[in-house]
């Protein structure tokens, strides 16, 4: 099987599994039914396609199949925004917030920290992508105790509302949300057409990259900002998940077995979004609500993450 076929059995896939979540169990009420499922479907495709865009670009670009964007400290910088507007203005600011607004601060505030980290890798001779994931690391460390520290001194009742910002939930989507965060990726995807020429190269290495006459660290700075806004724009929307990237990623590398991102980007998208609706469809069909489709998605990234790491360790 070639892969347009392959892509074909995914988007036949796709859409077979939205219809399944549109329309099962849907009664005589259309009316009031299918507008929610359908606002709900538009933010798992965005979230989801943000997701898989995001980590097949950083993974080309770090030249590693078991990295996410998650490690430069996205997420955990997310979750000291949510837990420091509880800590210092309480719960009831947190909820009575425009979504617009706390979407746009949210998304803001972690582009700004992807601009400063950029800053710092690029602004000496000699520094390559492993020093940004290290200090990124180092940040995402220092955010995640930081919010600890907080959600340890907050009231037990407001850390109940806060929460609620810890895990992705597809559940009360607002559609001015979904509005901004699909004008962001689409300006986003846009932008990206620049530089997907690039990205076959560049999945060489660096040495490679170079030696073909690309300018490295010019391309590799904008791609990482892509990253950065892709990944801002899927968190705020709904929430972290942080295995979904890795799964979907590699799912797709061994899937589709090709190198060329324009065979590989539609696919890792389409397979998030299935992923995703399955979930969200488990989570409401299965288990009534009495999980997240976060807490699936990471369990079962999890544990490929764990093959993952048993099988590069067999090889060497």
């Amino acid at each position: 099987m070639n892969n347009t076929a392959k892509l074909t059995v995914l988007a036949l896939l796709a859409l077979g599994v939205i219809g399944l979540f549109l329309l099962f169990d849907i009664g005589s009420n259309w009316g009031y039914v299918m507008p929610r499922r359908a606002k709900k479907i538009l933010a798992i495709a965005l979230t989801g396609g943000a997701i898989a865009f995001s980590t097949m670009i950083f993974q080309t670009i770090t030249n590693n199949r078991i990295l996410t964007p998650s490690i430069i400290g996205l997420d955990s910088l997310y979750m000291l925004l949510q837990t420091f507007i509880v800590y210092a203005f309480g719960s009831t600011t947190l909820t009575l917030m425009s979504k617009n607004v706390h979407f746009v601060l949210s998304v803001s505030l972690m582009v700004v920290f992807a601009g400063i980290l950029f800053k710092l890798l690029f602004r000496g001779e000699g520094r390559n992508i492993y020093y940004l994931l290290l200090v990124g690391l180092i940040f995402g460390t220092l955010f995640q105790s930081f919010a600890s520290f907080m959600q340890v001194l907050i009231d037990p009742n407001e850390f109940l509302i806060l929460q609620d910002r810890m895990f992705a939930s597809f559940n009360n989507i607002n559609t001015d949300l979904l509005v901004l965060g699909s004008i962001g990726m689409a300006l986003t995807g846009l932008y990206y057409l620049r530089f997907a020429k690039f990205l076959d190269v560049l999945s060489l290495g660096r040495e490679h990259a170079v030696g073909l006459g690309i300018p490295y660290d010019h391309v590799v700075k904008r791609l990482l900002i892509i990253v950065a806004v892709l990944i801002s724009i899927s968190t705020a929307l709904v929430g972290p998940i942080t295995f979904l990237g890795l799964l979907v990623a590699n799912v797709t590398c061994q899937f589709l077995r090709t190198y060329k991102h324009s065979v590989l980007i539609p696919g890792a998208m389409l397979i998030s979004i299935i992923a995703l609706v399955g979930g969200q469809f488990v989570v409401e069909r299965v288990f009534t609500f009495s999980t997240t489709v976060s807490v699936i998605v990471n369990l079962v990234g999890g544990i490929y993450f764990i093959y993952l790491l048993l099988k590069e360790n067999r090889s060497w």
